[in-house]
């Protein structure tokens, strides 16, 4: 692992713990295997138990940047369930392959989980969007020589994805918005 990529995926890590400051911050060296390894090496999941900035969980990826930066740019990715569940820390590493692994996940795309959020629950996609359970001041991670951008990863539900291809991502923003959804609920009823 190089110097300059450690650095990166150290700084991400001191955003995110300078953004909750207070909330206790594990790191999780989550287990990859070699082929995946070798795809984000230095790829960790920080879980931030609820305190005062958010009452949920919290995981968040350090390392999608250093793997695939472009011209000092790249992107980490944020989750927010209502446990803390190893479940979810899988689930970020799945998002993380998925992203480094060849797909190149940004704002307003979507992946599919094939399985359920959470068993019992319809949302079986991710849709990537900007963070508004935590604003601007997590999505925007300075780091040395670039700077990171950290989305929000919000389970949704298949119905919601096919709504989000034929009117836009807005329009189903927008019916998140009035519907009120708890985006931490994994059995929130699709908004369509």
């Amino acid at each position: 692992m190089s110097d300059a990529r450690l650095l990166a995926t150290e700084a991400v890590e001191s955003h995110v713990r300078a953004f909750f400051m207070g909330h206790t911050v594990e790191v999780d060296d989550y287990d990859l295997g070699p082929e995946r390894r070798q795809v984000m090496p230095n790829l960790r999941v920080l879980v931030v138990e609820p305190g005062s900035r958010s009452d949920s969980w919290t995981y968040v990826t350090a390392g999608c940047w250093a793997s695939m930066e472009k011209h000092g740019h790249g992107l980490e990715f944020v989750m927010t369930a209502h446990v803390r569940d190893q479940r979810f820390i899988e689930l970020m590493a799945m998002i993380a392959y998925y992203h480094c692994g060849g797909h190149q996940l940004d704002l307003a795309h979507s992946m599919p989980i094939g399985e359920p959020w959470v068993p019992g629950s319809t949302c079986d996609h991710l849709l990537i969007s900007l963070p508004y359970l935590h604003g601007p001041g997590l999505e925007h991670c300075p780091l040395p020589g670039g700077h990171a951008r950290i989305l929000w990863t919000l389970p949704v539900t298949a119905s919601e994805i096919e709504f989000r291809r034929r009117h836009g991502h807005e329009a189903l923003e927008q019916l998140f918005d009035e519907a009120e959804i708890i985006p931490t609920d994994p059995f929130r009823a699709s908004v369509v």
